[in-house]
């Protein structure tokens, strides 16, 4: 086939017939077959799926599991001459089951996912060997003819050269919600938006009214749907806010515990200790500052989160994006189906000169309801479900709803004849013999193309001369409505005695009543409208991208709330966005709330203009041209019901119930995750900056006040149990109220830096003010000494747990023991520390001395004393406002 010169939307019939070598008789079976072998099927090419060895694989790319594994070798050495696989055990299984969980969610999310997939492949009707077969989609080849009819789904881009009266739904690929007129005029301009190209029908889209036949210009890959798949496939996949704190975590932990344990070694060694007992020391410290523990209670936290988010319809495919939702600061948002019900709804009613509302009682006589229902190519099942042109199918519907149903009416009013739409005239007129022998007229259509064929107008039941007057008063009510984005149709009617011989425009459509106009809209939903409102009030701004016009885009905007009554800028469209460069999209991106009229690059412009600006990005769609985009987002949310699979394939998160508001709910469930993966991380470096800043200052003064199974066994009991607790500690109440923590937050933020240094100072100070009154004032002893050490360093990091609960809120007001399964951890942990210290055989292993009742009241009294003193602290900090910042 020749090279194409233009595209076939700008040639002629006949020029795109020479392109693609074919004809209106269509192939050959044997043209087709070797076409098929040259070119392939006309299938998408899957993305490869990742094996279940590859995505375990995957669980080990994280820098702080890397460091674990390095730190599971060097803990081999940290006890004694002989190598002791005791601790690397314990960190490699802490390592795998973190493994385990997270290729556990993933696959069990996917496994949902597919389970939403339609599994039924379209069949085509195509001309081939002169007559029509029945082919599946996937064997269709350039040069085709295919026939397109309702209710089919279109299987290839083809060019259109047979049309009548079809229109296609092209949401899914172009997000405009009405169904596009078909007609074979070339359009004019070089650059023509998919929405506009009238004489070409897409992949993937469906056909909702009429008939038409088209020559396939395009399979696979190179149809608009394939090109979509393609950019989907080129686009790179960034790590999540999560993965990015916890590599810097692991940065910054690895560089300050290799600086801490060097001095230790150096100054140990200039003290004149052996070399070999300084080395484990130092090991021994390097491994008990890690939290080896973080990554597998960070993998917990979030598997809890997810199961609470399955529990509203949300099905998380990677547990990270649990996470990134609750650092969401902007919502790009699909308008089609995903803030609206994607149905057109009848809302306003024009009769007797007056907009009624929709939701008024009409008399079943109002022949501005008969019309508009008798002028109708509906079908209607038995079960009352609709097949139609979504705008026909919204009167049927508004006339059930008002107990009016047109298939009783057509037994006793048949029709006999009609005069069907076309794009020229915009009116559809239909015949209906009535009981009298006599015929009724009734005509819908454009309102400004219907009032030029009438001359009277019906009024509170009484028909008069249709005036000027009358002209004025309807096209200001047409106006008002079309202001606010409702298509607007009207519908008149007349009587005749006796059928004319010709049924056309001329002969039929003339000398009418005016008896009203009806206007719809694809409405917003309710619960989306409520979940905007709470996202905004957490600081969150939701963003509009559609396909639709200009005006359709504001008016629902505004009627969200995602635009100001009043406002009547802050949208742009995509011709628009095509004058402005990335460079200046980026410095102008916040004016905007509303894109309308976009294609698929411009989404993903608009993702990128956002991250440019530091904004943590969620894409929400349900089409196939939300794809690339929703890949590109921080985190992508599909749409499980409506969802195309390609959007569902590239989301990190699917709404099985596709309902807005279940993002709001993910989101407040993700700022109590990272809220709680704060809380783990605070506990567990502000617990091991105590054992550190125990061993250096000791080492320093020249102290033996741990060994390193001690440091060991502390960081092994206190840190997993208590801190997997407070993962399921209950979200703040005033979570919602602040401001989303944005892409430069991190564990470390809101004030749990400073918390860790100054709880981990008391911490250690607590911990040697009790080995030296052992030793320097009491004169118990040295072993005494260290094992009140030792048990004052455990204890306090337990009671310490309880402070963590808040970084700034008393123990009062959070609940100090609210959380039961903490209060088990706490209590598990608790025993497990002091059984080394009271079991025979135990003490000998951990060598430990025996305390007196009054040495175990003082361990316990000082290790008790964090509570208060943090609390004292938080007292502080918040009179200072630090609360707020």
């Amino acid at each position: 086939m020749e090279q194409q010169t233009k595209p076939v939307y700008l040639q002629s019939v006949e020029e795109v017939f020479n392109e693609v070598q074919s004809s209106p008789a269509g192939l050959s079976s044997q043209e087709v077959a070797s076409r098929l072998e040259k070119y392939g099927a006309n299938t998408l090419q899957e993305g490869k799926k990742k094996s279940l060895l590859e995505k375990f694989v995957d669980q080990f790319k994280d820098f702080m599991i890397l460091v674990l594994l390095v730190a599971a070798v060097v803990s081999m050495f940290a006890h004694s001459g002989e190598p002791d696989p005791t601790d690397a055990v314990i960190i490699l299984a802490v390592v795998l089951l973190n493994a385990i969980l997270g290729v556990f969610q993933e696959s069990k999310a996917e496994e949902a996912i597919e389970a939403l997939k339609k599994m039924a492949s379209p069949v085509a009707s195509v001309l081939r060997d002169g007559h029509v077969e029945h082919v599946k989609g996937e064997d269709i080849v350039v040069g085709d003819i295919v026939i397109l009819e309702a209710g089919d789904v279109v299987p290839a881009d083809m060019r259109l050269f047979e049309v009548n009266t079809v229109k296609i739904e092209e949401s899914a690929l172009t997000g405009e919600s009405v169904p596009v007129d078909k007609d074979l005029v070339i359009p004019t301009g070089d650059e023509v938006g998919i929405g506009d190209r009238t004489n070409m029908a897409f992949s993937s889209t469906n056909v909702t009214y009429g008939r038409a036949v088209g020559v396939v210009t395009s399979t696979g890959m190179n149809t608009e749907v394939g090109k979509i798949a393609n950019m989907l496939a080129n686009t790179e996949e960034g790590k999540t806010p999560l993965q990015e704190n916890q590599d810097a975590l692991g940065k910054w932990l690895t560089i300050m515990i290799l600086v801490i344990a060097v001095i230790i070694f150096v100054v140990g060694m200039l003290r004149g200790n052996e070399w070999t007992h300084m080395l484990l020391t130092a090991i021994a410290i390097a491994v008990a500052a890690i939290p080896e523990g973080l990554p597998a209670i960070s993998t917990i936290i979030l598997a809890l989160g997810t199961q609470k988010m399955a529990q509203r319809n949300a099905l998380v495919r990677k547990l990270p994006a649990v996470e990134t939702l609750g650092g969401v600061e902007i919502i790009c948002s699909d308008k089609t189906g995903t803030l609206t019900l994607n149905q057109m709804t009848v809302e306003k009613m024009v009769y007797d000169n007056e907009i009624h509302d929709a939701s008024e009682e009409i008399s079943k006589d109002n022949m501005a309801l008969r019309v508009m229902n008798l002028a109708n190519d509906t079908k209607i099942s038995q079960d009352n479900s609709l097949l139609g042109d979504p705008t026909e199918t919204a009167m049927v519907q508004y006339g059930l709803d008002k107990k009016y149903d047109v298939r009783e009416e057509l037994v006793n009013i048949p029709r006999v004849a009609e005069v069907p739409f076309d794009s020229t005239r915009k009116l559809m007129t239909t015949i209906h013999q009535l009981e009298d022998g006599k015929y009724l007229v009734a005509t819908k259509g454009a309102p400004d193309m219907l009032l030029e064929r009438v001359t009277k107008i019906e009024k509170h039941g009484e028909v008069s001369a249709f005036t000027e007057d009358d002209r004025t008063t309807l096209m200001k009510l047409n106006k008002e409505m079309a202001t606010q984005a409702l298509r607007v149709l009207a519908m008149a009617y007349k009587v005749i005695d006796t059928l004319p011989e010709t049924i056309d425009t001329d002969s039929i459509e003339h000398d009418l009543i005016f008896s009203g106009l009806v206007g719809m809209i694809d409405p917003e939903r309710k619960e989306a409208a409520a979940a905007i409102k709470v996202a905004q009030s957490a600081g969150i701004r939701t963003i509009m991208i559609t396909g639709d016009h200009r005006d359709t885009a504001q008016a629902i905007a505004k009627r969200l709330g995602i635009l100001r009554p009043d406002q009547e800028d802050g949208v742009l469209t995509g011709g628009e966005l095509n004058d402005i460069s990335d460079e200046e999209l980026e410095r102008t991106v916040e004016t905007y709330s509303v894109y309308a009229r976009v294609s698929p690059e411009h989404k993903v412009r608009i993702v990128k203009a956002w991250q440019k600006n530091g904004k943590v990005v969620s894409m929400t769609g349900d089409g196939v041209n939300d794809a690339p985009s929703l890949k590109q987002a921080d985190i992508g949310v599909g749409m499980g019901i409506t969802g195309t699979e390609v959007s569902k394939g590239a989301s990190d998160m699917v709404l099985a119930d596709d309902n807005f508001e279940t993002i709001v709910v993910a989101v407040e469930e993700g700022r109590k995750v990272f809220s709680n993966i704060q809380k783990a991380v605070q506990y567990l470096l502000s617990a091991n900056f105590g054992e550190v800043m125990t061993m250096f200052v000791a080492t320093m003064a020249g102290w033996s006040i741990l060994e390193p199974i001690h440091i060991l066994w502390i960081n092994l009991v206190t840190d997993v149990f208590p801190a997997i607790a407070l993962g399921l500690e209950e979200a703040e109440a005033d979570i919602m109220n602040h401001p989303p923590r944005g892409k430069s937050s991190n564990f470390l933020s809101n004030g749990v830096l400073p918390s860790i240094f100054y709880q981990g100072f008391f911490e250690g100070g607590i911990t040697l003010f009790v080995f030296w009154y052992a030793t320097h004032i009491a004169n118990w002893g040295n072993p005494v000494g260290e094992t009140m050490a030792f048990a004052t360093l455990g204890l306090i990091q337990l009671f310490h747990a309880f402070n963590v609960k808040s970084v700034y809120k008393s123990l009062g007001e959070v609940g100090a023991f609210k959380n039961k399964m903490f209060n088990y951890a706490i209590l598990l942990s608790a025993v497990m520390l002091l059984s080394v210290m009271v079991i025979p055989g135990l003490t000998t292993v951990f060598d430990v001395a025996t305390l007196t009742a009054g040495q175990w009241l003082f361990v316990v009294g000082s290790a008790f004393s964090i509570v208060p003193i943090v609390e004292i602290a938080k007292a502080i900090m918040r009179a200072m406002g630090m609360d707020k910042d």
